[in-house]
């Protein structure tokens, strides 16, 4: 209660003194610059509870977008899984399809396999009753012609002594016997080998190479140039013959030699043709006796310094040293073997049945 008394008697101070009036305007300075910074403050709390808002807005729509675009990438995700599903359920449907009909196939190729299995057994059975008796009309037919041309061959030369005529028949006939399925005659086309062998050992001359040979001789007897006389041998005259030449010319007549010569020329022209007469009928000492004629004929009228009286003369004594009719080989093994393997044959074979006669019912 005493404390107002005190303040009212101080009152009347400030009429005595001019400066009393200014004090209240710091106060008021102070609560101004309160006031904004608390304006100041409160719009930077605005401000930053609006960025922290917006910030948050921002994360939220951001969360809710990734969140939408998980959902639909899922969502994506389970519908291809979806229609992978259902496309490997068609698959394995398929499959399954492929599988039962797959079954079906192998039922029925097994049951192939077991009707191709008992026409197997039949015809190894079939097979088995053919090999039996496979002496077929072919291989009759086959056997036929072997044992003909082996015949022939061994008979044409022991008559003509024709070796080649002979080897031509054995080789027909070796295939002949390749086309019979019997392998039972294999050891008599080895036989037939054998033979062959000895033929081409012993074949003769070829007769139409010989007979060329012979004929070119002869068409050269024409052009053969004959041996120089001893009067036309001196190349050169003596002094005395040169000087009685310029009074006194002396002439030879060779009409006698021109004559000689050309009867030389026809004997062994004759003898080259006997030679191939000889040749013709395999007659070895009337062809060999004709070739030595005809070189005799030629050594002793004709020029040897000659290259064609050479050519000539080493062309008949290459015909003349070959031989004309060799030793022939001794044939018939192997027609002996064919024969006997087909007689055994026709022993192991079962007789048929006569085929029944027409009139056999009535």
């Amino acid at each position: 209660m005493g404390e107002p008394q005190d303040s009212e008697v101080a009152e009347p101070q400030p009429l005595v003194q001019s400066a009393p009036p200014e004090a209240p305007a710091a106060p008021r300075a102070a609560r101004t610059g309160t006031g904004v910074l608390a304006t100041l403050l409160a719009l930077a709390a605005l401000i930053l509870a609006g960025f922290a808002t917006w910030r948050i807005v921002t994360l939220e729509r951001g969360q809710g977008d990734a969140a939408s675009a998980l959902r639909e990438d899922v969502n994506r995700r389970m519908q291809d899984a979806e229609r992978t599903a259902d496309q490997r359920k068609r698959e394995l449907d398929s499959m399954r399809a492929r599988l039962a009909d797959a079954d079906t196939v192998n039922k029925g190729v097994r049951e192939e396999l077991l009707a191709l299995g008992e026409r197997s057994r039949h015809l190894e059975d079939a097979v088995a009753n053919l090999a039996e008796q496979r002496l077929t009309g072919r291989d009759a037919l086959a056997l036929n012609e072997a044992e003909f041309l082996l015949q022939m061959a061994a008979e044409r030369l022991d008559l003509f002594h024709d070796a080649g005529a002979a080897l031509a028949a054995y080789q027909l006939a070796d295939s002949a016997l390749a086309a019979a399925e019997d392998p039972v005659f294999a050891g008599v086309r080895q036989t037939i080998g054998a033979e062959r062998q000895a033929l081409e050992a012993s074949r003769p001359l070829d007769t139409n190479a010989t007979l060329g040979a012979l004929e070119r001789v002869r068409d050269n007897l024409s052009k053969l140039p004959p041996k120089k006389s001893a009067s036309t041998a001196a190349a050169t005259p003596s002094r005395l013959e040169a000087l009685l030449q310029q009074f006194v010319r002396i002439s030879s007549d060779d009409t006698q030699d021109r004559r000689d010569i050309e009867l030389t020329r026809t004997l062994a022209a004759i003898d080259l043709r006997a030679a191939e007469a000889a040749l013709l009928a395999r007659d070895p000492s009337a062809y060999t006796g004709a070739i030595a004629r005809a070189r005799t004929s030629i050594a002793g009228a004709f020029d040897g310094d000659a290259q064609p009286v050479r050519d000539d003369l080493a062309e008949l004594d290459r015909l003349g040293s070959a031989p004309l009719a060799p030793a022939v080989p001794e044939l018939g093994s192997a027609l002996r073997e064919l024969r006997n393997l087909r007689a055994t044959r026709a022993l192991t074979q079962p007789r048929q049945p006569p085929p029944p006669q027409a009139g056999a019912g009535t």
